[in-house]
């Protein structure tokens, strides 16, 4: 079990980053093998516009771990590990189904640090980040309809239930 630092799980999560900012490669981390392979290249003109991952010892309703987004100033790299605070997330569906991604703050970088909820992130730096998800598809026919943002208690709440899945897949719960 990795150790979530000082058991403040879900307050503070490690996220393990599978696409750094900047990006259009799409990495994918597989389970199976335990490595994080090229998915594909992002056939929009967009990149990822923050840092992209996963965390651990989750299971979301699609049957991968919880996805993440990760705000901070400068792009980290795949396999990267980072402490973070959940601050809200966007709601979504896509061809796979319903799709929640947590967005988080990178707790090591100054710029990040003290941003402990939704309202405390630039509207414009959500508005960017709906509009890279509503478009990244498009070249591939294939639809994302964004439901919107909720806030950290949604978030924390996603994590909770996404851990208990964890466990019980695990006989542990």
């Amino acid at each position: 079990m990795t150790a979530q630092r000082g058991d403040t799980y879900p307050d503070v999560i490690e996220v393990v980053v599978e696409i750094p900012g900047g990006s259009r490669n799409k990495y994918e981390y597989d389970e199976r093998a335990g490595v994080i392979r090229l998915d594909r290249v992002l056939s929009s003109a967009v990149y990822y516009n923050f840092d992209y991952g996963y965390i651990e010892e989750t299971r979301a309703e699609d049957g991968d771990h919880t996805d993440a987004m990760l705000l901070l100033d400068e792009p980290t790299f795949p396999g990267c590990r980072v402490w973070a605070r959940p601050v809200g997330g966007l709601e979504m569906r896509d061809e796979k189904g319903e799709d929640f991604k947590v967005l988080c703050v990178a707790m090591a970088d100054p710029l990040w640090e003290h941003v402990e909820d939704l309202p405390a992130v630039s509207p414009h730096k959500l508005r960017e980040i709906e509009h890279f998800f509503e478009t990244y598809k498009i070249l591939e026919d294939k639809r994302v309809e964004v439901r919107g943002w909720r806030d950290r208690r949604a978030a924390l709440a996603l994590l909770r239930a996404d851990r208990g899945r964890w466990d019980a897949e695990r006989g542990h719960g």
